[in-house]
């Protein structure tokens, strides 16, 4: 239906038409494909660009053929039938049929769709970044509609899982794990509390999914000092296990495997499995380690071993960004 519309415009409006519709496309298409090193789009346009280049050289010809071919003046009727002249009479100078200018009409079609084509070649700059497939960095939750437990209340200066969230969301955790190109893709925040404390103990989290990494940070509220969760390790016989300041504050570095549940939608939830394994680095509240941690936790889809510097460069960004208990 298109191609036959645009068959019914005159000559001099659809060439120039097609000509800048099909070389923006042809250039844009190209540029797309020398940007990603993909070759098959390269091919389509380059096609776009050829026929491009043949129609310019038909307009050209043709606009030769019009300057060097003027129209031919009206034959006259022969002398057998010519009629006598006719009585003189005033003056009046014939309105002679203008003749469109090919010229003129070119440049029309060229400036009226000169701004389809700047609107094909910025659209993707201007628009929304999920209008050609790249989405934009997640936003946190706000503020949790429910009430928080007690355990908040009970304790002073407790942060939400919304403010973890906002520290842990910066626009640099992707260069920070490596992958600058990446944009996150879920983040999730929410006010728990500890297991095993009969919700007496404050425990919020957050967590910013990217396609190869998640990270995850937690507060626990309890007065376990990072000296007794480092002999909780020991008497669990936890390997990988590093004591280290950060931030002027005690901290350990350990590993695990994260559980991961497979959901079957035919069916009921699948067991619970060993997921991927995880480094976490749990830092001190305070510099007297007098009980509560942070912990901050990263692992790969791929299950390659998170590096420690990695999780050390997060922590350092983002506990800052994290708002202080009250003494």
């Amino acid at each position: 239906m298109l191609g036959f519309l645009v068959r019914l415009l005159p000559f001099w409006v659809r060439e120039p038409l097609l000509i800048v519709v099909g070389s923006v496309l042809g250039v844009r298409i190209l540029y797309l494909a020398l940007e990603e090193r993909n070759w098959a789009p390269a091919g389509i346009g380059a096609v776009f660009v050829v026929v491009t280049a043949v129609r310019v050289r038909v307009v050209i010809r043709a606009l030769r053929a019009r300057r060097d071919n003027p129209a031919p003046a009206q034959p006259q009727p022969p002398a057998a039938v010519r009629r006598p002249p006719a009585p003189a009479s005033p003056a009046v100078p014939a309105a002679r049929e203008k003749e469109p200018n090919a010229w003129g009409q070119a440049f029309a079609a060229v400036g009226v769709f000169a701004a389809l084509g700047a609107a094909v070649w910025l659209g993707p700059k201007l628009l929304p970044s999920e209008a050609h497939g790249t989405p934009h960095a997640v936003s946190c939750p706000g503020g949790q509609e429910t009430e928080l437990p007690s355990a908040y209340r009970d304790t002073p200066r407790t942060v939400t899982g919304a403010e973890l969230c906002k520290a842990l969301n910066t626009p640099d955790l992707p260069g920070l794990l490596g992958t600058p190109a990446e944009t996150a893709t879920g983040a999730s925040a929410s006010n728990g509390t500890a297991p095993l404390t009969d919700a007496k103990v404050a425990q919020p989290e957050a967590q910013i999914e990217f396609d190869t990494h998640t990270v995850n940070v937690s507060v626990t509220y309890n007065h376990l000092s990072i000296d007794q969760y480092v002999k909780l390790m020991e008497y669990g016989n936890e390997t990988d296990v590093r004591k280290l300041k950060v931030l002027g504050r005690p901290a350990v570095l350990s590993s695990d495997h994260i559980m991961q549940i497979e959901i079957d939608f035919g069916g009921s939830g699948g067991p619970v499995e060993q997921g991927p394994l995880a480094r976490t680095l749990a830092v001190a509240l305070d510099a007297k380690d007098s009980g509560g941690y942070y912990e901050i936790t990263v692992w790969s889809t791929s299950g390659a071993f998170p590096d420690d510097d990695v999780l050390l460069d997060i922590t350092e960004k983002v506990l800052p960004a994290i708002p202080e208990r009250a003494a």
